[in-house]
């Protein structure tokens, strides 16, 4: 091996290191008084307690971005946000956004602590049984679904309403402060595979899942500021988790633009009427070909 091989991979590992530690430390600084702080909820409801942790989250999050600043600083960001979308900090905001990697939430984080209330996103109610984050994901308000398969659902139907129920009171709580919710509408991270599997009609994503959307809309509908497209591209190859720490994600670009709603979409009940469920797919199939379509012009733009 090289002396600059050599060299290179020290630093690497050095790097790796700092990171996990830093993660780790700053985990362990916020997880606990998060996780105290919502016990106390079970005896009474706190508008101080949960602006409490609201603000341990985003500290959370801003020590991770600082982390990135300081370990990444050959990433090149590319972020830009269509000048009729107005950002705040007291918004209330619905996005949504294509999925590839785990980075994209980190991603998400970076880019919105500062211009953004804090992002909750649906998630699995598996997560719960990770020490710290999955029970603080729980206190500040992550919607967290327990998605019962089509055969689990088809042996005991309640299992359906049960997920919906669940799903309306999470986002109810929401109301009660600025928010963002995000909603990966193509429920899993995209790979060729699956792509190819789908028999996918998008050249760069999933099929959107519109049940979700359907359902926040629903109950959020009249409450949002705004419904936001975030689009993520990673022009050099899309990154796992290690190799963006590691500094291996030269560009990543961040495109936000304003969606309209319809009049039409908080008019009927998206599970039990045919013909409105079929026309909002239809319109969220609408807004998934203008993705794909400006994902193909990052690409082409960053080649």
């Amino acid at each position: 091996m090289s002396k600059a091989k050599s060299n290179n991979t020290l630093k690497r590992i050095a790097r790796g290191l700092s990171v996990s530690s830093t993660i780790t430390a700053s985990t362990f600084l916020h997880g606990p008084p998060i996780l105290t702080l919502g016990l106390t909820k079970l005896f009474a409801k706190s508008k101080k307690v949960d602006e409490t942790n609201i603000h341990l989250a985003n500290n959370w999050i801003s020590i991770n971005n600082w982390l990135i600043d300081q370990v990444l600083p050959n990433t090149k960001w590319t972020i830009h946000i269509d000048d009729d979308l107005k950002l705040s900090m007291d918004g209330r905001y619905m996005m949504i956004c294509n999925h590839q990697s785990w980075v994209d939430t980190t991603v998400n984080q970076y880019f919105g602590v500062s211009r953004m209330p804090l992002t909750r996103f649906f998630t699995k109610w598996e997560l719960i049984f990770i020490p710290f984050v999955g029970q603080a994901f729980k206190i500040l308000g992550f919607p967290m679904m327990k998605r019962h398969s089509k055969e689990e659902i088809a042996k005991n139907p309640a299992l359906k309403t049960h997920d919906l129920i669940e799903a309306r009171q999470s986002c109810e709580q929401l109301l009660s402060q600025p928010f963002t919710l995000l909603n990966y509408l193509e429920g899993t991270r995209f790979t060729q595979e699956k792509h190819a599997q789908q028999q996918s009609p998008y050249q760069n994503l999933l099929k959107p899942k519109a049940g979700g959307l359907a359902l926040a809309l629903n109950i959020l509908g009249n409450h949002i500021d705004e419904l936001i497209d975030m689009t993520i591209v990673y022009p050099d190859g899309v990154p796992d988790y290690g190799e963006f720490w590691l500094g291996d994600v030269p560009h990543i670009v961040v495109d936000l633009r304003k969606i309209a709603v319809p009049e039409w979409v908080n008019s009927a009940d998206y599970e039990e009427d045919a013909e409105y469920r079929a026309k909002f797919q239809q319109w969220v199939d609408s807004i998934w070909q203008e993705k794909d379509a400006r994902i193909t012009q990052i690409k082409q733009r960053f080649a």
